[in-house]
């Protein structure tokens, strides 16, 4: 592992001198660890690697940042300004425009997480860099490292953490990141940057995107310390400043997953953990300048805890399943466009709701615990029946749809003049018979369960 910096005082006290990150660099480095890159800004340059740029920036969409520019508008402004921007990049005169800061609620309903949009411009010129130095840093990167990765995903990190349980390290250190994308020091991710990178206009380059100003409500504001989340370099950057935390990990023989700021120890005892733990902590404030988040952060049981939204079984050898908090955001997802719903055909509720579920399904079709995507069924057809009820509105009109279903009138009616909730009638066996499962499967209505075991080539 790379030595500790050798000014890292300065780095602690948020110096703000150019030449601080290369000497930490120098400090670091090592005929290993830096193979110095040179030419690297050409190659970024280069006409295929831009090509490829702007048709990642166009298929990934996205808003607009703070000059208000499109998407679409990219290709027309790019034909005309082009020359002297990449006259401007070459020359190190290129200042990237601030990002637009924007909030959104948290998975979890606590809280909520700031984006960084940049402009539609510097989105593409970050994604031409990402692409440049990609090779040059992922293949050193720990084989234990999932997130935003080529050939890598979130399914190859879940195997893993159920392959070291099933191995017999039944707890977990999971670790939380303190505000990790806001609290990232600029100089000491610089220094890892500069380990692998030797364009120093590159570099330059690098270090205005971590110090691009936010604008919130039409005023710019400086950025000292973070990466800003909604960049495309913003995950390869997190990446490369935690590759440290993975090197010391693999030194001390750990078995772990990481998925960007998310990350896993599995040992073998409680004792183990709470070791681990304390160490990881140190290692981070000392090395790194990070924090870690002691209300979030636990020594547990694996199937206590959550990763990448599964959790397992206790049996010997593991299951997963999708985890209960995971389970609590869907539904709140649901609620959320049934409630808008209301006046909209059931039709029209389903042809929203579909996409959704389809990709929901996907992200969890590795779990081996079946029950949940049944119930799921369950509770979903029940709100397609409770959107029914409510549009029906009186008493009557419910007596005659229902009759119109298939119930006979001496139940139709008693049924349609209970006096109950909607809730209650949206689950009660009058509403079941008029309509079933097969009835709502016509309408559009994806079964959770039957998609899961397409998925998995039951079907």
């Amino acid at each position: 592992m790379a030595e500790r910096p050798k000014d890292s005082r300065r780095v602690a006290g948020g110096t703000r001198e150019r030449k601080g990150w290369e000497r930490q660099a120098s400090a670091a480095g090592t005929e290993e660890t830096r193979p110095k890159a040179e030419g690297l800004l050409k190659e970024v340059l280069r006409r295929e690697n831009l090509l490829e740029a702007l048709k990642r920036v166009r298929s990934n969409r996205g808003a607009p940042g703070v000059d208000g520019m499109t998407v679409e508008a990219l290709s027309p402004y790019l034909k005309g300004e082009w020359p002297r921007i990449r006259e401007e990049l070459l020359g190190g005169t290129y200042v990237p425009s601030p990002v637009r800061q924007v909030t959104i609620p948290k998975p979890d309903g606590k809280g909520v997480r700031t984006l960084g949009i940049p402009t539609v411009l510097d989105r593409f010129i970050q994604q031409a860099v990402l692409q440049g130095i990609t090779p040059v840093f992922d293949p050193h990167f720990s084989g234990s490292s999932f997130g935003f990765r080529p050939g890598r995903g979130y399914h190859d990190a879940v195997r893993a953490a159920q392959g070291h349980v099933e191995a017999g390290y039944r707890f977990v250190v999971d670790i939380d990141l303190e505000k990790f994308f806001d609290r990232v020091n600029h100089d000491v991710l610089m220094a890892r940057v500069a380990r692998r990178v030797g364009d120093k206009r590159l570099l330059r380059l690098i270090r205005r995107y971590l110090e691009a100003g936010i604008m919130i409500e039409g005023v710019v504001s400086p950025r000292e310390e973070g990466t800003p989340q909604g960049g495309p370099l913003s995950p390869l950057l997190s990446n490369i400043l935690l590759d440290d935390l993975d090197k010391e990990l693999e030194r001390r023989g750990h078995r772990f997953c990481r998925y960007a700021d998310d990350c896993n120890v599995y040992v073998k005892s409680k004792a183990a953990g709470d070791r681990v733990m304390e160490s990881i902590a140190r290692f981070l404030g000392k090395r790194l300048r990070l924090m870690m988040n002691r209300d979030k952060s636990a020594v547990d049981r694996p199937w206590n805890r959550k990763f990448l939204g599964y959790t397992m079984t206790p049996h010997r050898r593991p299951k997963l399943k999708v985890a209960p908090g995971s389970v609590k955001r869907v539904k709140a997802h649901i609620r959320e466009i049934v409630r808008k719903g209301r006046g909209r055909s059931l039709a029209k509720v389903i042809g929203e709701i579909t996409p959704f579920l389809r990709g929901w399904v996907a992200y969890f079709r590795l779990s081996q615990v079946k029950n949940v995507f049944e119930e799921m069924d369950q509770w979903i057809r029940r709100k397609m029946r409770l959107i029914l009820w409510r549009q029906w509105k009186r008493p009557r009109t419910r007596a005659k749809k229902v009759i119109r279903l298939g119930i006979d009138r001496a139940r139709a009616y008693p049924s349609a003049y209970n006096g109950r909730g909607p809730w209650w009638n949206a689950g009660a066996s009058h509403m079941n018979a008029a309509v079933p499962a097969k009835w709502l499967q016509h309408q559009g209505f994806m079964s959770l369960l039957a998609e899961h075991r397409r998925l998995n080539g039951l079907a």
